[in-house]
């Protein structure tokens, strides 16, 4: 069975950082592309972050880029997110997600799916 299950949100000010984590059991997430995206109330859920399957490659929601920074430690088979410079805009449910062919933006094309972990970022 799989799961991924995030961990690491939280409440921060804003400036502040965070690092999420991302736990895969049943699949090997060095054979996987991988995102994290979000979904902050009343909203769609959103693209942040993603990396190709061999992590060649790291794709960016512009209003991230040069603050978030994805990553993977094959070893402990986990996916993190490190968010810096934090803002207001950046308050949302976080998930992490594997696609089940190449690495894309679109959510319908992942089908692993975590439980997200809720990052609130205060003013």
């Amino acid at each position: 069975q799989v799961r991924l299950v995030e961990s690491g949100g939280g409440l921060v000010q804003a400036g502040g950082s965070l690092r999420l984590s991302c736990a895969a059991s049943g699949l090997t997430l060095s054979n996987y592309a991988m995102g994290w995206f979000r979904q902050a109330p009343g909203k769609d859920r959103e693209f942040v972050a993603g990396m190709s399957w061999n992590g060649g490659r790291t794709y960016y929601k512009d209003s991230v880029k040069g603050r978030f920074t994805i990553s993977r430690d094959n070893a402990k088979n986990t996916v993190y997110l490190q968010m810096n410079r934090l803002i207001p805009e950046d308050t949302a449910l976080y998930y992490c997600a594997a696609p089940q062919g190449p690495w894309t933006n679109y959510a319908t094309e992942y089908g692993y799916w975590g439980q997200g972990t809720q990052v609130t970022v205060s003013s």
